[in-house]
């Protein structure tokens, strides 16, 4: 697997940072699942990607422990000022999108790729997830979001050496995609 390939392919489709990670430096923590549970987002329990439905901390680190490397994504917006709403709003959409697209062009053109993704918040795929009447209708293109797995998202990126603030006016939002070679 050829990760400098994959990393310039997702620079190529729009995210301002993408580098490697180690699968080992992920450690998932009860306590970033409790904040979930909070719901402060309106997300815990409403989708099939969010906790509790994208199963219990063991699961997604068991889970986690079965791909061989990652690659950080990231998309980072300059902010105006401090209530620059607009922008954090445009900047989570541009990532969102490029998420999505980088995901499709991964199943597309790397089958021989088992790939997890990982995102900054909620599944956006569909405007309405089928939770919890219906399974989900694209399960190849769902992904759960890093903090749902209970990622704390800031010490990811620094066991990575990967910057994580870009500096005062700046807002980023960071998601993973966790690969494994498909074996035949």
């Amino acid at each position: 697997m050829d990760i400098s390939a994959l990393r310039e392919e997702a620079l190529a489709i729009g995210f301002t940072l993408a580098e490697p990670m180690k699968v080992e430096t992920i450690k998932l923590r009860d306590e970033v699942r409790e904040m979930c549970a909070v719901n402060k987002c309106h997300a815990y329990n409403t989708n099939w990607s969010c906790p509790p439905n994208c199963g219990t901390i063991a699961e997604c680190q068991a889970r986690v422990n079965e791909y061989e490397i990652g690659l950080i994504v990231e998309t980072t917006g300059q902010l105006e000022d401090d209530f620059d709403f607009e922008t954090m709003e445009e900047t989570s959409k541009i990532h969102s999108a490029n998420f999505v697209k980088f995901l499709k062009k991964l199943r597309k053109d790397h089958q021989e790729l088992d790939v997890l993704p990982l995102g900054a918040g909620e599944c956006t795929h569909c405007e309405k997830c089928t939770f919890p009447d219906a399974p989900c209708r694209f399960p190849q293109l769902m992904s759960s979001p890093m903090e749902g797995y209970g990622m704390v998202i800031s010490d990811v990126c620094k066991d990575n050496g990967i910057l994580y603030n870009h500096g005062r006016g700046t807002l980023t939002y960071v998601g993973c995609y966790l690969f494994r070679e498909v074996k035949k």
